[in-house]
């Protein structure tokens, strides 16, 4: 295990003068105290990842000496029992364990050669013991990898114990050998020589230590992947100091002064160290100059853009880094998406510049998880620079939604272009303008002999975009679209979660229910395809409150794109889950599918 130290000073939790009337106090030791502060702040839009609010509510179950036999398992006829072809099943765990938060990077000499990173629960199915405790109370979430060599047609490998990982990533959690409660939120990203890079989080939940972690992946003669020990990036015991939502770039261009530098950029919360106030939240950078072994003294990057959240840093071929994120300046009454370039490594930045402003989305209309507009982008061959995010949108005027509602508004995902360099930016665009006109498909009614019926019209939301520009210039984006409504029976009465996310002891009436489907559009073609095949419903996983952050596509040297999100159509068997043993039951669980393809 190597570790970077910070040389920022906890000096700046003074920069803003916090009110006397702000009475209230938070426990900032924990998870759930920064996750109360920061949701606390009034007129903030700016959240932690989704990741990390579900960790600081998750806790292990206290266990059973019998195992539970679910009186009912919340399901519907509507919902998959398999992931069907042409889409793959990525993770190779088949006990009903939750994965999400997508990321997937195609290795720039070998286009069949293909890594996908997520977060990957596996070990709350694990049947072992430590001690006398199940692994699976003491797992938690982890950072998992998968790989193909065969682009994408079939995946490696299984984790079924602290001695078989399989492909966990090494050295962050517990039971992976590191020093962390949990890991997640990750990133992937290749060289120019063919080593694929990860980056993490690590943290506890009931105390203060946390980290960005940064593994590096090598790939031997056979084609078997093995990570090194995590370089720990801005590792904190401070109560006053949260780090989150980390993404990873490497300047795998041939013709770059800069080829193989490895970049790193993350959200840096502060809190007042006295009453647990949130402070802001600057967007934090550091690169590597030695593959990944050590790492600069991070450094600010956002000039006065304070309140930021979810970067996506992205290497132009001449060697150009651009970091985007979401976020304000102090007073400012909307969210805008920002950019900064450095055209020396990273050593140096510009002023921030605004792409365009947003209305941060909400819950799409009738789901449950949280969401964020958080940007991802990418930059062609020509220099051409695409960022993409999604705003919420008012279906009247087609401009930005007057407040963050669902009603007359929809989220939409943008994308703008730069041709110099970051200086100016084109007015956005619908990225899926055939959907986005178009409304959601009522599939399953009536329902509840026949009384429950479909909801009035609503446009298509669309969410999570990501976009990939392969080596000749095709440029591909990739988003949810909500554009399936079903009808869904809630539980009235059962156990607290976790466990009750497996059982209901009661089932009460029928909810509306919005489905996902996955899409992928070719801007060179101007074509959209479906790839999904068939409807996710959000509700499976974590009761509906949790779906990830973030999907993602990468596209090869051979044009073929390699899409990746979060999938609940497969049927699985939980046997344990959170530390408790269940008579085996079938469930829909959180999966991760992939589809590629060209137009």
């Amino acid at each position: 295990m190597k570790l970077i130290t910070s040389r920022f000073c906890l000096a700046l939790a003074s920069v803003v003068t916090l009110p006397a009337a702000w009475a209230q106090a938070y426990n900032i030791n924990t998870l759930a105290g920064k996750v109360a502060s920061l949701n606390g702040t009034a007129g903030l839009q700016i959240r932690f990842s989704a990741f990390i609010e579900e960790e600081s509510q998750d806790g292990s179950a206290p266990g059973t000496l019998t195992p539970i036999t679910p009186v009912n398992v919340l399901s519907s006829p509507l919902d998959g029992t398999s992931v069907l072809a042409p889409a793959v099943t990525v993770n190779q765990d088949t006990a009903g364990a939750p994965q999400n938060e997508t990321s997937i990077a195609v290795d720039p000499n070998n286009p069949n050669r293909v890594v996908a990173g997520l977060n990957d629960y596996a070990t709350r199915t694990w049947t072992c013991s430590i001690g006398g405790t199940p692994c699976s109370a003491l797992g938690d979430g982890y950072s998992g990898t998968y790989f193909s060599n065969d682009g994408g047609s079939t995946w490696c490998c299984v984790s079924s114990d602290p001695n078989h990982l399989g492909t966990l990533i090494p050295g962050v959690d517990h039971l992976a050998g590191g020093i962390y409660d949990a890991g997640g939120d990750p990133a992937v990203a290749f060289d120019s020589q063919g080593h694929v890079y990860y980056s993490g989080l690590g943290f506890d939940r009931t105390s203060p230590p946390n980290t960005v972690a940064v593994n590096k992946g090598t790939f031997d003669g056979s084609g078997k992947l093995t990570w090194s020990a995590p370089t720990f990036i801005n590792a904190t015991t401070a109560p006053s100091t949260l780090n989150d939502k980390p993404w990873i770039a490497v300047d795998s261009h041939p013709g770059s002064a800069f080829r193989d530098r490895v970049y790193v950029s993350w959200t840096r919360f502060i809190f007042n160290a006295h009453n647990g106030a949130y402070v802001q939240s600057p967007i934090a950078f550091v690169y590597s100059k030695d593959g990944g072994a050590t790492f600069s003294a991070p450094q600010l990057i956002v000039g006065n853009v304070l309140y930021g959240q979810g970067s996506h840093p992205a290497v132009a071929p001449d060697g150009t880094v651009y970091v985007f994120w979401v976020g304000s300046t102090r007073l400012a009454s909307l969210d805008s998406i920002w950019v900064v370039k450095s055209t020396d490594g990273g050593a140096t930045w510009s002023k921030p510049v605004a792409v365009s402003q947003l209305v941060n989305i909400i819950p799409v209309a009738n789901t449950a998880f949280r969401n964020n507009s958080f940007p991802a982008a990418a930059v062609a061959p020509d220099g051409g620079i695409y960022v993409t995010w999604s705003s919420q949108m008012s279906d009247a005027t087609g401009g930005l939604c007057p407040m963050r509602t669902n009603s007359g508004c929809h989220a939409t995902v943008l994308y703008s272009k730069s041709t110099d360099d970051g200086t100016t930016w084109a007015t956005p665009a619908v990225a899926f303008p055939t959907l986005d006109a178009a409304n959601r498909s009522p599939v399953g009614y009536p329902a509840g002999g026949g009384q429950f019926t479909a909801p009035a019209a609503r446009r298509v939301d669309t969410l999570f975009p990501a976009v990939s520009i392969s080596p000749s210039g095709r440029v591909f984006l990739a988003a949810y679209a909500a554009d399936v409504v079903s009808p869904w029976q809630i539980c009235a009465a059962g156990p607290p979660p976790p466990v009750g996310r497996i059982t209901c002891d009661t089932l009460g009436p029928y909810i509306h229910n919005a489905r996902l489907d996955y899409v992928v559009r070719d801007l060179a073609t101007n074509a959209t395809k479906i790839v999904s095949a068939h409807p996710i419903n959000t509700r499976n996983g974590f009761g509906g409150s949790f779906f990830g952050d973030y999907t993602d596509i990468a596209a090869g040297s051979d044009d073929v794109f390699h899409a990746l999100w979060t999938d609940s159509n497969n049927k699985q068997t939980v046997v344990w889950f959170y530390g408790s043993q269940f008579v085996p039951t079938l469930i829909n669980q959180e999966d991760i599918a992939t589809a590629s393809g060209s137009f």
